[in-house]
């Protein structure tokens, strides 16, 4: 049961954080430029549930993106799964209560999101203008990325310790002795 609750919460928080994204966010640009919500999301899981759960999280983040706005299916995916992956190998390294090093984890993670594009969409089609890329897009989106994420990652990170925290042995086992009391 609480798997299933755990599951059914992450695809809310992921449906939850793409409507954001494309609607409310869109309107709340910076010069053109609004946070990745779904960069958030893909670190925040990844951090504590590893790296395989966010890889999985991830290319579902990334397929989202890619069904509603990439010319090429699996651009998104690919790079979001990436992120997972990445993220998810620091499970055991960054205590999720920090806020310092997710942080700096999600700041990386959308540098790599924002290098990977500049990558596969522009070099490959021959425009090489990558000082300009980095200075006017990807600095700007990673800063608001994470001015949000100094908000929406205790969320997450709270939601996760009241709803989808599995059970450890030790309180299962308190909980049968109190209950026999």
């Amino acid at each position: 049961m609480r798997k299933f609750r755990a599951l059914l919460i992450i695809a809310l928080m992921i449906i939850v954080s793409f409507i954001l994204q494309t609607s409310l966010f869109r309107f709340l640009n910076i010069g053109g430029i609004s946070p990745n919500l779904m960069i958030i999301v893909t670190v925040s899981l990844s951090i504590v549930y590893g790296d395989k759960k966010g890889t999985v999280i991830g290319f579902i983040c990334g397929l989202l993106c890619d069904i509603f706005f990439s010319d090429y299916l699996g651009f998104y995916a690919l790079i979001y799964c990436f992120t997972g992956y990445l993220s998810g190998k620091f499970e055991r390294m960054i205590f999720p209560d920090s806020l310092k090093l997710p942080l700096v984890a999600i700041a990386g993670s959308d540098l790599l999101y924002g290098f990977f594009c500049y990558v596969f969409r522009f070099v490959i089609n021959g425009r090489f203008f990558f000082g300009s890329f980095i200075w006017n897009y990807v600095l700007p989106e990673i800063l608001y990325t994470t001015l949000i994420a100094l908000i929406i990652y205790p969320l997450i990170i709270w939601i996760y310790k009241r709803y989808m925290r599995p059970i450890r042995e030790s309180e299962k086992n308190f909980a049968k002795r109190k209950s026999t009391l």
